[in-house]
């Protein structure tokens, strides 16, 4: 992979979902590939902090009764309850949590731009480049990216910081990010300027 260099004042690292119930053992969607990734996010985005990047960590939290009138889009019904509001499984852990964001965005779907104040944040502050890391490969953090990419946002994703259930699923979610939006890469690729 050749290295990227980033203006660092134009450039976000979003965390996606680092969060109790996906990454620690007593969770409720508990996945070891997302508890794996904890220090090599964490570093990377220490880094990127200390070059002068802004630091979004987003949040997937559900109110208890969000699904109790839908369609067809349940989450619950299709992963049980996780990271029901107010519960310690919707926390982040601990390490993200210390870095600390910049801002941290609460979400209520996969995509952490729908209906929330992400977009406006980013174009307030002048981000045009987002370096994508957290979990999971295939659901929050394609989706996050690929909605990024549809904003007209330079999508980075740094393959060694995002978690996934199955192997198989990290890297179906990276070759296809790659081939349509995104810029697939390591974090010790990423370089910032400025």
């Amino acid at each position: 992979m050749a290295p990227i260099t980033l203006e660092a004042d134009r450039t976000a690292v979003v965390i996606v979902d680092m969060q109790v119930d996906f990454c620690a053992p007593e969770g409720a969607l508990y996945a070891a590939g997302s508890e794996a990734v904890i220090d090599p996010l964490v570093t990377f985005a220490a880094r990127a902090a200390a070059a002068g990047c802004a630091l979004v960590a987003t949040r997937d939290v559900h109110p208890r009764a969000q699904f109790a009138d839908a369609h067809a889009y349940d989450e619950f019904d299709r992963w049980g309850e996780h990271v029901v509001e107010g519960t310690a499984g919707a926390a982040l852990v601990d390490p993200v949590a210390a870095l600390p964001p910049d801002v941290v965005v609460a979400k209520h779907t996969y995509d952490a731009f729908h209906e929330t104040q992400l977009a406006g944040w980013l174009a307030a502050h002048g981000i045009d480049t987002l370096c994508v890391c957290g979990t999971l490969a295939n659901v929050c953090v394609l989706h996050t990216a690929a909605q990024a990419a549809l904003r007209d946002l330079r999508v980075i994703m740094c393959a060694d910081a995002i978690g996934a259930i199955e192997p198989a699923h990290h890297a179906m979610a990276l070759e296809h990010a790659g081939w349509l939006f995104a810029e697939v890469t390591e974090t010790d690729e990423v370089a910032f300027a400025g």
